[in-house]
């Protein structure tokens, strides 16, 4: 009899166990089910091509001789030549920056006459000099940087550096894309809204994209994780998106 009751409590505490069990999964499918569709998300998107107003140039040239004194003389005459002939080019005084000269001990390697490696021995000093042009001209850096030839034929050893390209006002054009991006995924969102009859409430989460500088028509293959930023073209597009989300009343 006893073994009866105890058997009749236990399907009774297993069955009411189940059906809690059921309550609680079905509470939380709902909760769940209402927490999802009752929100409403769209990303919008805007873009610009603009042109960049700053130009960036960098070249350098070196002097080799047996002193220091002698090497810095040569390098000396070739950076007066170098800022005499960016200035009959039209840069400025203010647009040319002179980098400190760099100073090496050159060596080289001696063999014996088995042609086993013996030692090195000085031989001299290479001094180097790095100039940078920072302008808005960039029809005239843009020829500087190609043509370079003058120089050469002068025995300046210059190595010229392709020309990197900036744009001034950034931060207002960025400012600029957002409220485009913005109002176009409020747009998306009205559309959405209306074509299904849905009514929209509060705003509840925004996000913003990154931000993205490609060269002009290069297409979103240009696109990076964390952020292109194109410094190689003249000519770019800039974009970013924004991601909101509202509920649904």
């Amino acid at each position: 009899m006893e073994q009866k009751k105890n058997t009749w409590l236990s399907a009774l505490i297993i069955g009411i166990s189940v059906m809690v069990s059921c309550v609680a999964l079905a509470f939380g499918l709902s909760h769940f089910r209402s927490e999802s569709t009752h929100v409403i998300t769209a990303t919008g998107s805007a873009s610009v091509d603009f042109e960049s107003d700053i130009i960036i140039w960098r070249g350098s040239f070196s002097r080799t001789a047996w002193t220091s004194q002698e090497a810095y003389t040569e390098i000396k005459k070739d950076a007066d030549m170098v800022n005499t002939y960016l200035k009959d080019n039209g840069i400025s005084d203010d647009e040319i920056v002179f980098d400190s000269v760099d100073i090496r001990r050159t060596y080289h390697d001696n063999y014996d006459d088995n042609g086993n490696y013996i030692g090195s021995v000085a031989d001299g000093y290479e001094l180097t000099q790095s100039v940078t042009v920072s302008s808005s001209n960039l029809d005239t850096v843009e020829k500087i940087s190609r043509d370079i030839s003058s120089l050469l034929d002068k025995g300046v050893e210059l190595t010229s550096g392709s020309p990197e390209y900036y744009y001034s006002d950034l931060d207002a054009l960025k400012l600029d894309l957002i409220d485009k991006a913005s109002v176009n995924a409020k747009d998306r969102i009205d559309i959405i809204a209306k074509n299904t009859g849905a009514g929209l409430g509060k705003l509840k989460n925004s996000s913003l994209g990154v931000f993205q500088i490609t060269a002009k028509n290069s297409g979103t293959g240009s696109y990076t994780y964390d952020g292109a930023f194109d410094t190689e073209s003249r000519f770019k597009t800039a974009s970013i998106t924004v991601k909101l989300e509202y509920d649904l009343k």
